[in-house]
């Protein structure tokens, strides 16, 4: 029976979400939901319970079985106060997944060594590669979310 995944990339300001359904076998994900939660304006403690709150009802109503997020990437020039703000956001994220379902979180650049041997851009920028493993409308900006959730599910099977 196929499973319900979504995959989450934070922002300072947004999550993106994609849910999947994840057949047995092989056959490709099946996109279910590709979209975004924008961050509520105002005080930011406010915001991240409101988005904790419809992040966890999302995957409760959803009937989410797994959550890949993707991981901090380590910024060479320096943190600013939107990268901060943004494992903020993660953080909130991953709190409100883990209360639904089994959550796991996988860096970007773990990606090629669970399939294939091209780093992750490169499969973002591959309309091919998105054609034979995903079936249903998936957003060019929304792949990052997607490639977790083909990372982690390569790395379970």
């Amino acid at each position: 029976m196929p499973e319900k995944w979504i995959g989450l990339v934070a922002g300072r300001n947004e999550v993106l979400a994609v849910e999947v359904e994840v057949p047995d076998g092989d056959d490709p994900m099946v996109i279910q939901a590709d979209f975004a939660w924008p961050l509520q304006k105002g005080d930011r403690p406010t915001a991240y319970r409101v988005l904790h709150q419809q992040v966890a009802n999302y995957c409760r109503e959803h009937q989410i079985t797994r959550a890949v997020v993707k991981e901090s990437a380590v910024n060479r020039g320096g943190t600013t106060k939107g990268h901060l703000e943004s494992a903020e956001v993660r953080g909130v994220v991953i709190s409100a997944v883990a209360t639904i379902a089994p959550t796991e979180v996988i860096a970007k650049a773990s990606v090629s060594r669970t399939f294939g041997s091209r780093k992750a851009d490169e499969y973002l920028r591959d309309n091919e590669f998105w054609r034979d493993q995903v079936s249903g409308d998936l957003r060019s900006g929304s792949r990052e979310a997607a490639l977790i959730l083909l990372a982690a599910r390569n790395a379970s099977s």
